[in-house]
């Protein structure tokens, strides 16, 4: 705070400019007044105007006072002023790295779970280069022939099971209950079982595809023939009946 003499001072100082302020007004105005007057002069008149402006532009700026006290309460309060603009500033700047060391810690968590999963995609493509490198073509001719075995026995399975069925549910007929309408030509010939029918038409069809039609004779049992007929499992030739074919089911 500044005692009441510096203030006196200032004030006083204050008059003093104050009226230099209205004196120097007042000549302007008049000089207005004067160069409308006389417009022949004007282009002098405008010529020291603007030296006087080049003057004042040029002259070093000065404080009105030069008391001790005045001059360390401005030098405070402009000292407060550039502590505030300062601490604006840095706050400024302190937000704007917190927000980059945000950022880059960010940044930085992403780089690390592209880099572990980088090298685990790695360490499987090894394992797998050196996997395909110790697989050699006899241990790859080995497990095609396990493969092909285990899809024989599983075929074997299924046509033994289908055999057990066929045989279960559409058995051969009894020789002594054959009627005069299913007699055979031939008693003595052997019947042939429904699954050897079908097995026989199966593999006449993979074998011969171009000729898929198996011969009817006394071996195959009416009721079995017609049974795979109606049922579209077997069809007959178009000019030949006594020829029949595997139906395609593809």
């Amino acid at each position: 705070m500044m005692s009441e003499a510096a203030k006196a001072d200032l004030l006083d100082e204050c008059e003093k400019q104050f009226c230099l302020l209205q004196k120097l007004q007042n000549a302007v105005l008049s000089a207005d007044a004067e160069s409308c007057e006389d417009t022949d002069k004007s282009p002098d008149h405008f010529s020291a105007v603007l030296a006087e402006v080049e003057q004042w532009q040029e002259l070093e700026p000065r404080f009105m006072s030069n008391n001790p006290e005045i001059l360390s309460a401005v030098g405070r309060e402009e000292m407060k002023r550039q502590n505030a603009q300062l601490q604006m500033a840095v706050s400024f700047w302190q937000a704007k790295r917190d927000t980059l060391r945000n950022t880059v810690k960010r940044e930085k968590t992403l780089l690390e779970e592209k880099e572990a999963m980088l090298s685990s995609v790695s360490e499987k493509v090894a394992s797998l280069q050196l996997e395909n490198s110790q697989l050699s073509e006899h241990s790859v001719l080995q497990d095609m022939k396990r493969r092909i075995q285990k899809v024989k026995d599983y075929q074997s399975s299924l046509l033994e099971t289908l055999s057990e069925m066929l045989a279960e549910h559409f058995p051969l007929p009894d020789p002594g209950g054959i009627t005069d309408r299913t007699k055979l030509a031939e008693p003595d010939m052997d019947l042939m079982p429904l699954n050897e029918i079908l097995e026989l038409l199966t593999n006449k069809t993979l074998e011969t595809p171009h000729e898929p039609y198996v011969s009817i004779d006394d071996r195959f049992w009416p009721p079995y023939i017609e049974l795979l007929l109606r049922n579209g499992i077997a069809v007959r030739h178009q000019e030949n009946c006594n020829k029949v074919r595997l139906e395609n089911f593809f």
